[in-house]
């Protein structure tokens, strides 16, 4: 069942167990609880597991010293917030590669990213480094085709320092996650898939990113056209999402309809697209970032699409709310080409928890 915050829009779900299969985003969405209650309950979600550090730790320690020269960095290092989503070799990456580590270390590292991730959020992870193999069949010429080639680097000590980081891009690939005091910062992530659906061979029919472009194509022509005159901000598509691999983003013009104007189930809707990204990242802390949607953003939530509203024609939406901003495209490849990305304002890299965690330590 689900209940509806009168004064936001933000729609709280209580999903029970049935035998329905669902795919994995579905089956995250079913056990994601977004209650409203007041924040102090919801603090311990902000919690890192508490096994991640020293499965961290274990894979640091498994490098040899020219590996750890090549990816362990100080907090400090600026190219912290430097990831691109491109081929390696069209934007060089810092750290060590996946295809340039042993067995064992490729099995440590595996084991703490999955620590940081969602079953569904390392599933989908694997799939887009898979999907290099795909592209290495359907371009066997190509230079840049590399799989395993994504790199991981790490900030701080885990382990040894309250505050650490560590990245890991590569195509279509960015996950930036920052720990502070044991809690938890998963943004900017970056996720992407050419193709969009593979159209032949054995996987033909394949797609790693469902629900966030079918349910967006669910809501915008469920609007009326009253609605999609706001709504519809663009003829156009972009080619890319706007905010591209920036280090750091703000707030953009505000455009497209606000959930206000929607009715209840397109409020739904746009509830299920947010948690369907968010569905890659620990289930504690994708209630929290929910929970943070629906208290801090409120009224504020925008839906705006540019393009085409079918299938095959290339598209773009965004949905901005006063604390973060999310970026769908699919214009490339005749529309079988999809970037996404979520940003928040003042989170990314850790940003707002840094920020308490110097102030605290001013204070003492």
């Amino acid at each position: 069942m689900k209940r509806a915050s009168p004064d936001n829009g933000i729609i709280v779900y209580l999903i029970h167990n049935t035998t329905i299969n669902y795919s994995p985003t579905k089956l995250f969405m079913r056990s994601l609880l977004l209650l409203l209650l007041p924040l102090s309950i919801f603090a311990q979600d902000k919690k890192i597991d508490k096994t991640a550090t020293a499965k961290a730790l274990a894979f640091v320690n498994a490098l040899n010293a020219e590996q750890k020269a090549k990816a362990v960095f100080p907090f400090e290092e600026m190219n912290r917030f430097n990831w691109h989503f491109v081929p390696p070799p069209s934007a060089p990456r810092t750290g060590i590669a996946i295809k340039d580590m042993d067995s064992n270390q490729k099995k440590l590292f595996y084991i703490m990213l999955q620590s940081f991730l969602s079953p569904a959020g390392y599933q989908r992870t694997q799939n887009i480094m898979s999907f290099e193999y795909v592209l290495k069949e359907m371009e066997p010429n190509s230079t840049t085709r590399i799989p395993e080639n994504y790199f991981v680097s790490l900030y701080g000590n885990a382990g040894k320092d309250s505050v650490w980081a560590f990245k890991f891009t590569g195509h279509h690939l960015a996950l930036n996650f920052t720990v502070v005091d044991g809690e938890l910062a998963f943004t900017p992530f970056f996720f992407g898939s050419n193709p969009g659906e593979i159209k032949e061979g054995a996987k033909k029919g394949m797609r790693i990113i469902i629900d966030e472009e079918d349910l967006a194509f669910k809501l915008v022509n469920s609007l009326n056209d009253a609605q999609k005159k706001t709504a519809l901000f663009k003829s156009e598509a972009f080619a890319d999402i706007v905010s591209s691999n920036a280090a750091h983003v703000s707030s953009m013009e505000p455009v497209g309809i606000l959930l206000g104007d929607m009715n209840n189930d397109q409020k739904n809707l746009v509830n299920k697209i947010m948690v369907a990204y968010l569905s890659s990242m620990p289930q504690r802390l994708a209630n929290m970032r929910m929970k943070l949607v629906a208290t801090e953003d409120k009224n504020e939530i925008r839906f705006g699409w540019a393009g085409g509203l079918v299938k095959g024609e290339p598209h773009y939406y965004r949905i901005q709310g006063k604390t973060f901003l999310i970026e769908f495209d699919n214009t490339q490849n005749n529309a079988n080409h999809i970037h996404l990305v979520w940003r928040d304002f003042n989170g990314d890299y850790g940003e707002d928890l840094l920020k308490e965690h110097y102030q605290h330590d001013h204070q003492h």
